[in-house]
């Protein structure tokens, strides 16, 4: 059986790390990246055709492919994604977005407001998912809503899926990760934690980042935040623990 490892590349949650480090381990043209459209059918639909287009690759990496894995014949998929603190990624996406320099609404939004600005006015639109369990979403499409709440589906996921990376140790993520996929057809990879593109300063220690995210937004509104992201918060603990 053919093995693939497809990496759902989450918004701001050290994938463009990860990524340098799978190029590495494969030879030019092995490595593959693209997008899919929102809708859940046809997302699903042509992430299964683009695996079945290449036969020849053997990393496929995309930041809107949605769960669950595809399921070809005489392929196994091995998922890899990672989980980011819910508030730490806030901060870095506003971070990113406002030095990125495009039209598209997120990046004009964060030019034209601090991080507090930002963070209320996306919250402010029901529909956004970007700081409102983000994560609780995206794990949960990998089972059908018939299974229950988005939650228990999201919970079930982090339960269920080989490999959940956390990114602020993403050190021993990478550690796990190797030795996982070195058992599943890739004796040779060797993954070396490297920072890419990365917004904020990781020096400090995720609590510190938190402390000066609070006193940057205010208490209140870091109270709003915490609230909107219950879920993803309960989902962050439970990969921590899973790791």
């Amino acid at each position: 059986m053919r093995q693939v490892i497809f990496h759902y590349h989450l918004f701001k949650n050290a994938g463009t790390s990860l990524d340098s480090q799978l190029k590495k381990n494969v030879k030019r043209g092995e490595w593959l990246t693209d997008e899919f459209p929102g809708p859940l059918k046809p997302n699903r639909a042509g992430v299964k055709r683009w695996l079945e287009s290449e036969p020849r690759a053997r990393v496929f990496s995309s930041h809107s492919a949605y769960l669950p894995e595809p399921d070809i014949a005489d392929v196994k998929v091995l998922p890899v994604i990672f989980i980011r603190h819910p508030i730490d990624r806030i901060a870095s996406i506003h971070a990113f977005e406002k030095k990125q320099g495009t039209d598209n609404f997120g990046s004009v939004l964060a030019r034209h407001t601090n991080l507090q600005g930002y963070i209320e006015s996306r919250l402010a639109l029901p529909k956004d998912r970007l700081c409102r369990n983000f994560h609780s979403q995206r794990f949960g499409f990998r089972y059908d809503p018939e299974v229950g709440t988005e939650l228990f589906r999201a919970q079930k996921a982090v339960a269920e899926l080989p490999f959940v990376g956390v990114v602020d140790r993403f050190e021993e993520s990478l550690v796990r990760l190797q030795e996982w996929l070195r058992e599943e057809g890739f004796p040779g990879m060797r993954l070396v934690a490297v920072r890419k593109n990365v917004s904020r300063d990781l020096d400090r220690s995720l609590a510190e980042r938190l402390d000066e995210i609070k006193r940057e937004i205010g208490s209140d509104t870091y109270k709003k935040l915490l609230k909107a992201n219950e879920e993803d918060l309960q989902l962050y603990e439970q990969a921590s623990a899973k790791l």
